[in-house]
């Protein structure tokens, strides 16, 4: 069996779809743009949470059409016209939901193509607004031609999502960028099993880094089962309405949630300035800036934004669509999170602690987010499933007499801040990122993150931006009239959730605190 991955997979299957919008009120007519080769097709809809609940189908199959790819549709979108309407109405819940294609008489395994939206509440019917992160979706995905990691710096909401990203089998690890190992088994820093892994079913590089399966579709399955209740919306709901998150206890925010525009962050910073709160189970978080466009499009120069960015020198120079910690920019994301990915971005993935212990190291055992786990210091939290992976976040940090570690400062991280648990996590540099990803051929972010934050590439400021850490923090950005930020640090939490009795208890302690009062 030929096991080396495809490396475009545009228009794979034998029908393709997008939603015209990520985001619906509830009472609006849901738009799906299609192109197929089959004679016909039939719609599903479900909205995913706890379980997955079917709110619609198509009555008899809808006739097929073809539309061309165009050679901008990475960039610019397809352009394919409306092929069906799918009305809402009060009685559907806010939430995730997947639009299922389905072509008649198309051969199997090329007969199914997903699209997917979020419904609004048009006032708030939940005390947590959880926020999908679509930017990075969108950044990640290939179809059309490229994403931001494979030579784009423009890529459009309106095309189809590559397959696999919204929906798949589900399996225990091998889809994971940060593949948690057992005792007997040797670490994979080349990714080779996930290659394989993908390889095998024509999966794109993304599915291991971003989309609503991943991530955030573990954590609305378990938090939902638990009882747990949201609205819904997308990262650009929050670009859009500045008052989006009005009315709302707090913000949730799941996975990798990487790309946020300035008006975005702007909305969530008024939140948490009014004494809103924020959970972030996350990493790498709010790391590029983006702008979003009015046609649908989403632009980061990322790596060369100091150089080519259009707005440099003028005045929408801090919006430079590159690193937010640049020293054009001038924001870290640590001002919010309480940490940043500069200070600890990989843990067991490539050449970074690959042989790293995959959890929390606890040293503030008597902290609220640890009530009820049994843990104590120097315990592990969540190793077992892995759930520091595969990308993080850190900060600054240094040991205080008690021998417990506490911010250092110089990474823009707030005065109010407290570490609750760590564990070592690193940058990687040229060469030292696993075979398995398409991205970075040229440019490390050590060498990047040496030179635009430290000030050159030098092997001291190398081996400062190596030495870094993931961490699970609670900080308060605005002092004591604002609002509570609680940041755990790693995109791969929610693999624990279902599984590890700890980090389940942890997470209900976070979402319990943020909507206490």
């Amino acid at each position: 069996m030929d096991v080396t991955p495809l490396d475009d997979l545009t228009f794979y299957d034998d029908i393709e779809g997008y939603c015209g919008q990520l985001s619906y009120g509830g009472g609006d007519t849901v738009e799906i743009h299609v192109s197929t080769r089959a004679e016909a097709y039939e719609v599903t809809v479900e909205r995913w949470g706890a379980e997955r609940v079917v709110v619609w189908r198509s009555p008899v199959p809808i006739p097929g059409v073809l539309h061309e790819v165009p050679d901008d549709a990475d960039a610019n979108g397809c352009g394919w016209p409306v092929a069906v309407h799918i009305p809402t109405d009060a009685t559907w819940r806010s939430g995730f939901h997947l639009v299922t294609l389905r072509a008649v008489g198309a051969a199997p395994g090329r007969d199914v193509a997903h699209a997917g939206f979020v419904l609004r509440s048009a006032s708030p019917q939940a005390s947590m607004l959880f926020v999908l992160g679509t930017n990075t979706w969108n950044a990640y995905n290939t179809w059309g031609g490229c994403s931001l990691y494979t030579g784009g710096h423009q890529v459009s909401f309106r095309r189809p999502f590559t397959r696999g990203m919204l929906c798949r089998e589900v399996t225990e690890r091998d889809d994971r960028k940060a593949r948690p190992v057992r005792w007997d088994e040797e670490p994979d820093p080349d990714g080779m099993i996930y290659q394989r892994y993908r390889a095998e079913r024509a999966l794109p590089a993304a599915i291991g880094s971003s989309g609503w399966f991943i991530h955030e579709r573990r954590f609305v399955e378990w938090a939902e089962g638990a009882g747990y209740t949201f609205d819904y919306a997308v990262s650009s709901d929050l670009d859009d309405d500045s008052d989006a998150l009005d009315g709302y206890a707090a913000m949730v925010s799941v996975g990798h949630d990487e790309y946020w525009s300035a008006p975005q962050r702007d909305t969530l910073e008024r939140h948490l300035a009014g004494g809103g709160h924020l959970a972030s189970f996350s990493g790498n978080t709010m790391f590029w800036q983006v702008r979003l466009t009015d046609d649908g499009a989403m632009i980061c120069h990322k790596y060369s934004a100091h150089r080519v960015d259009p707005v440099l020198g003028t005045d929408a120079e801090s919006t430079m669509a590159g690193m937010w910690a640049d020293p054009v920019v001038g924001k870290p994301e640590a001002m919010v999170l309480g940490a940043g990915s500069a200070w600890g971005l990989y843990h067991r993935f490539g050449r970074a602690t690959a042989r790293g212990v995959g959890g929390f190291i606890v040293y503030r055992d008597d902290h609220w987010l640890l009530d009820g786990t049994g843990l104590g210091y120097g315990d592990v939290l969540g190793a077992r499933d892995g759930v520091v992976g595969y990308e993080t976040l850190g900060c600054h940090l240094q040991f205080d007499e008690e021998h417990l570690p506490v911010s250092s400062g110089g990474d823009h991280s707030p005065a109010d801040h407290t570490i609750v648990a760590m564990c070592p996590s690193s940058n990687l540099g040229v060469g030292d990122y696993p075979k398995s990803i398409s991205a970075l051929s040229d440019q490390g972010d050590a060498e990047f993150i040496a030179e635009r934050i430290h000030g050159g590439v030098t092997p001291a400021n190398i081996r400062r931006v190596k030495h870094g850490n993931a961490v699970i923090v609670e900080t308060r950005p605005f002092g004591e009239s604002g609002g509570t930020v609680i940041t755990v640090g790693t995109t791969d939490w929610s693999f624990g959730l279902g599984t590890d009795a700890a980090v389940e208890q942890v997470t209900r302690n976070a979402l319990n605190h943020i909507t206490s009062g």
